[in-house]
């Protein structure tokens, strides 16, 4: 069993900088007695990826129980790159693999995008990062908690191992929200009508009094979404979105100039990151409620993938947030709508043409 440590400094540690939070995340794996239970999208085939393999092998090797779970779509390494593992009696799982169906497409495109790691009872992460090399230098957020939640986290990590392989999942018993202490946690599957997620965070948006500052790489609000922000504005809240000035997605990016416009001139305050990929994902409302997991503020995240967040008031939390969201503010460049409004007439076909499959990208 791990130690534990004293203090809320020591309880919660956020981590926006990839090889900080990989390297706490193999220290961690290192002292794991019990189990480790690893659930990403993307689990690559390099120094990244290899480091993470070798070091759950060396921990099944001492028996200690190993249950990984990658998306067929993001990770393309096969069984036998973690064939060690096996060997050792962990247990290797792929989400739901490519299929041929009639909809062949629409039902291939509902995919796991949780991001956990959960050891011992002990040590939960929650957050936005993959298992890859290529990202190294982007910006991203993820926040170790050493406590008893690790249990709440187990439990959600059982339940979608379980059912790895089921295309119609019992949609009641898995996005049951969950609460631990003064933290909830909200699940979403694929859905055009649930969709836990974004029906809590309009809630936070349609209540919240002073302050909304929502960190991003993917930002293509739904019309509810935006017109919740909007709101906000005349209600008098200050409204703050961060986006990377050029994430992976060129597409997505081409297609969220659409939205940019009208939701600047209706007083949203938008912001570039320019150093590099911003890939985190943050709600944080009026300075007492914050939001960390794995969904972008896309159609996507909200109607066809599985995804899961974090939300509670913590003020060390919270704290260590405003950190990280004034770094984030000081390396972007605000969103000018005079130049917005001078795009070429090439870059609004592309918009419109992309517009179609916003729903998708």
């Amino acid at each position: 069993m791990l130690n534990m440590t004293e203090g809320a400094a020591n309880e919660y540690k956020f981590y926006d900088d990839p090889l900080q939070f990989y390297n706490a995340m193999l220290d961690d794996i290192a002292r794991a007695k019990k189990y480790i239970y690893l659930e990403t999208y993307r689990f690559n085939n390099d120094f990244i990826g290899i480091k993470f393999r070798d070091a759950l092998a060396r921990k099944s090797k001492q028996g200690v129980e190993i249950k990984l779970l990658m998306d067929s779509w993001g990770t393309s390494v096969p069984v036998s790159f973690f064939q060690e593992i096996v060997q050792h009696n962990g247990e290797i799982r792929y989400f739901q693999k490519i299929k041929l169906f009639w909809d062949f497409f629409t039902k291939n495109h509902k995919r796991n995008h949780r991001k956990l790691l959960i050891i011992d009872d002990v040590v939960s992460y929650i957050g936005s990062a993959n298992l890859t090399a290529y990202s190294l230098n982007w910006r991203e957020s993820v926040l170790r908690i050493q406590s008893d939640i690790a249990e709440s986290f187990k439990k959600v990590f059982q339940q979608h191992f379980e059912i790895y392989n089921k295309y119609v999942p019992d949609k009641r018993l898995i996005i049951r929200k969950i609460t631990h202490g003064s933290f909830e946690i909200f699940r979403d599957v694929p859905s055009l009508t649930k969709q836990r997620i974004r029906k809590k965070y309009i809630e936070l948006i349609k209540t919240s009094a002073r302050e909304i500052i929502i960190e991003t790489p993917y930002f293509l609000p739904s019309y509810y979404i935006r017109k919740a922000l909007s709101d906000a504005v005349k209600r008098g809240v200050k409204v703050k979105v961060f986006m990377p000035k050029q994430s992976d997605v060129g597409l997505v990016d081409i297609l969220r100039t659409r939205y940019l416009g009208p939701l600047s001139k209706a007083g949203i305050k938008l912001f570039l990151y320019s150093p590099h990929n911003l890939h985190a994902k943050l709600l944080m409302v009026d300075g007492d409620v914050f939001s960390i997991g794995s969904p972008n503020f896309d159609y996507r995240s909200f109607r066809f993938q599985h995804e899961i967040v974090l939300i509670g008031k913590e003020p060390e939390i919270i704290r260590q947030l405003y950190l990280h969201l004034r770094e984030t503010q000081n390396n972007s460049v605000e969103f000018s709508y005079e130049i917005w409004a001078k795009r070429s007439a090439l870059h609004k076909f592309f918009e419109w043409l992309i517009l179609p499959f916003r729903h998708l990208l």
